[in-house]
């Protein structure tokens, strides 16, 4: 056959071509290209042989292999792309695969309308001929999964009986019982539960090897990434939260670092990469990111979405080889009839994904718990102004000492008109840090470890401290009720539940206020932090004590 008679005659010096996607008849740009089949893979940078071995080990979906007659095999590729936009992607990952894998790909091959060296003809004295056809797998989507497979980057399967007598070492505790270096920790809570500081408090027990509320900490440096802070406000905060927790000489200021990125946040996907780099060869034990919603990808309420984004947080931990820790807010309405995993805003992604959620809802103290905070805190204003001024400590009982009532007389007996005035002052501030001190209980899920007892504490600004005497141990959450049942609910309160919490006290105060002896009703007056006529007039609501003689004692058969 001649083809030159059909196509007209060659230049055997330069050889000839062919295009390898139909044209519309109108032209020989990519725009005229009807059907987007084929894509050209060519190197000119590696011997022939060794090309022809990794194309075929790739298993390329090659439609035919051509020898050019000069220094590459011309593989023309099944892609089978239904329009430019994705034959462009699907050459992008094809050339991609070549180069990691040894095919240094001349790129300029990639348009769809690219000439490839046309076979059975000669070319500068050599032959262009057909290597070979249809090899490697038989279609684009069947290589494109079998290639994925390959590269997956995932570990293989291990068998139980090969290490079950030399199982790997468990990775060490960050926080005792809680968190192991390595893994992830969320803290859930509404907004004023004081999520920062709390986590600022553990940036400093990690930094300065101390407890961290109940639990020890391991020492090491931590990274705290502030994403809403500004800068001088943050650095304020850490020297406050240092000042509140009683360490006036930190020992290891070099053990924390801070990552000012208020304004300049950016998605989790795109913030990791660049933590990374920044964080290597740091030795964090711990990075802390404050708060996520800040850098959240995606819609929180997406399982999909938030778990690739919780993705990013394992990709931190595995790269650093550190624990990541973060907060996030509770959804909207009450939390009390929730299960600490559910109460996080979005999708439960958030609550399954860490290592370890730690979750705090804050509690409502009764009217009488308040009013015994108020005289302890009137008691140690007390103490604390007259051991400023001289000895004092043996004029008092022990009884005395937790009497509001009796300190303030021994105080007024004491003290003079100014130094009244000035412990007045100091009082009236100490009630007043009283009345802004929040309840909280932390409840926790964890992974690696059993679950814990319920944490209580106090909000005590900055910091938050324990409840040590277990004061807030009895109070219940409040269930998840609609609004107009929360009201009926506070009505209520008003007239049943504070004349319970009024019973409660004085059977406490009675019990407590003279060392299990029968007390006077002044014992009572002044364990209440309440007038002598207000305590009789408990008393009498109780209705299971009587006043005999000044003297408070239960009524034969009564059940107080």
């Amino acid at each position: 056959m001649d083809i030159g008679a059909v196509l007209g005659d060659y230049n055997p010096e330069a050889g000839a071509w062919i295009r390898f996607n139909p044209l519309d008849g109108n032209g020989c740009k990519n725009t005229n290209v009807t059907e987007y089949r084929y894509a050209l893979v060519e190197s000119d940078h590696m011997e022939i042989e060794k090309q022809n071995a990794i194309l075929r080990e790739l298993e390329l979906p090659i439609a035919c292999l051509v020898f050019s007659g000069g220094k590459s095999l011309h593989a023309i590729v099944k892609v089978d792309a239904t329009d430019c936009n994705e034959y462009r992607k699907r050459v992008d990952y094809l050339y991609e695969v070549c180069q990691k894998n040894g095919i240094v790909v001349d790129t300029q091959n990639r348009n769809p309308s690219r000439l490839s060296r046309m076979p059975g003809v000669m070319r500068n004295g050599k032959k262009q001929f057909l290597v070979d056809t249809n090899i490697g797998k038989a279609s684009w989507n069947e290589w494109y999964e079998w290639i994925e497979g390959i590269n997956d980057d995932l570990p293989e399967p291990e068998g139980l009986g090969d290490v079950w007598d030399n199982l790997p070492d468990l990775s060490p505790c960050l926080i005792e019982g809680i968190l192991r270096k390595g893994h992830k920790m969320l803290i859930a809570g509404p907004s004023k539960a004081g999520k920062s500081f709390l986590q600022i408090e553990l940036c400093v027990a990690i930094a300065e090897g101390k407890k961290w509320l109940k639990w020890d900490c391991a020492q090491g440096k931590v990274l705290y990434v502030n994403l809403e802070l500004d800068r001088a406000s943050c650095l304020h905060r850490f020297k406050d939260v240092y000042t509140a927790m009683g360490i006036e000489q930190p020992q290891y200021l070099q053990n924390i670092d801070i990552w000012n990125l208020r304004g300049k946040s950016i998605p989790m996907d795109k913030l990791a990469p660049k933590l990374i780099r920044r964080a290597a060869k740091k030795d964090y034990v711990a990075i802390i990111i404050d708060p996520i919603y800040k850098v959240i990808t995606g819609d929180e309420n997406s399982a999909d979405q938030m778990a690739n984004f919780c993705n990013q947080f394992d990709k931190v931990c595995t790269e650093l080889g550190c624990a990541v820790i973060y907060c996030h807010h509770h959804s909207k309405g009450s939390q009390g009839g929730k299960k600490s995993m559910d109460r996080a805003s979005g999708s439960g992604v958030f609550a399954r994904d860490p290592d370890a959620l730690l979750d705090l809802i804050e509690l409502e103290p009764t009217e009488a718990l308040m009013q015994q905070e108020e005289n302890k805190a009137i008691c140690n204003a007390c103490k604390m102004y007259l051991d400023s001024r001289f000895a004092w400590q043996d004029d008092l009982s022990q009884d005395d000492l937790l009497s509001c009532n009796a300190m303030w007389n021994y105080c007024e007996n004491n003290l003079d008109k100014w130094q009244m005035i000035a412990l007045s002052s100091m009082v009236e501030k100490e009630k007043a840090k009283v009345r802004s001190k929040t309840a909280w209980r932390i409840e926790g899920t964890l992974r690696e470890f059993p679950k814990f007892e319920p944490v209580n504490l106090w909000f005590d600004y900055p910091v938050h401290r324990l409840d040590e005497i277990g004061s807030l141990k009895d109070l219940q959450l409040e269930a998840q009720d609609p609004p107009w049942k929360k009201g009926t609910k506070s009505n209520k309160k008003n007239a049943a539940t504070r004349k319970a919490d009024r019973k409660k006290a004085l059977e406490t105060a009675l019990e407590g206020s003279n060392f299990g002896d029968e007390p006077t009703v002044s014992d009572v007056a002044d364990y209440l932090g309440v007038s002598v006529r207000t305590a009789r007039d408990r008393i009498n609501e109780h209705g299971d004590y009587v006043i005999e003689d000044g003297i408070v004692r239960k009524k034969s058969g009564g059940e107080g």
